[in-house]
């Protein structure tokens, strides 16, 4: 079975986002030529799914071939109806039933990219199987958090941690089965 991983970063107090949805203090760790495994990581996954303002934050800050480079299914979660784009999808549907069909079909792994609503969504169905999370070295005070509260209590399995020298550490979990 197909197996749902989170390749995240966060603050280290927790956030994802600072308000309005700025992104910018991920800026703080850029390195030439330095991914943080995020390469690695897409080469073992075939199928996205992300929540709709992620997708266009990215849209609009990196371009559409980040997502859609012809060899992966993107899943955009959304309310709004929207024709699919190549093998990208706008999806209205539940997504607790359309995560259970993935990870029962053939293929590499699934990569959910957040955002918050999306994680914590599949968080209360216990549907994440890994856990990437980069922790930036940096107190953002508010915004985003990855973690809701209102989901149930999970018992993770660390598997490695990984440091850099820019100051990120990764920390890699398994969901306890």
């Amino acid at each position: 079975m197909r197996k749902i991983s989170l390749f995240i970063a966060m603050s280290l107090d927790g956030y994802i986002a600072k308000p309005n949805d700025d992104l910018t203090f991920l800026k703080l760790v850029e390195k030439a030529g330095e991914d943080y495994g995020y390469g690695e990581f897409t080469d073992t996954i075939d199928t996205l799914i992300i929540g709709r303002k992620t997708y266009d934050y990215v849209l609009k800050n990196v371009g559409s071939s980040h997502y859609d480079n012809g060899q992966r299914d993107v899943y955009v979660i959304t309310r709004s109806e929207k024709p699919s784009v190549g093998r990208t999808t706008f999806y209205t549907g539940n997504l607790t039933e359309l995560v259970k069909r993935l990870k029962c079909e053939n293929g590499k792994n699934i990569y959910c990219d957040g955002g918050a609503e999306v994680i914590n969504e599949l968080l209360k169905h216990n549907l994440i199987d890994k856990f990437i999370i980069s922790v930036i070295p940096v107190l953002l005070g508010n915004g985003t958090r990855l973690f809701k509260d209102g989901r149930p209590e999970q018992t993770l399995e660390l598997a490695t941690t990984k440091t850099f020298d820019t100051g990120l550490a990764q920390l890699y979990y398994k969901r306890k089965k």
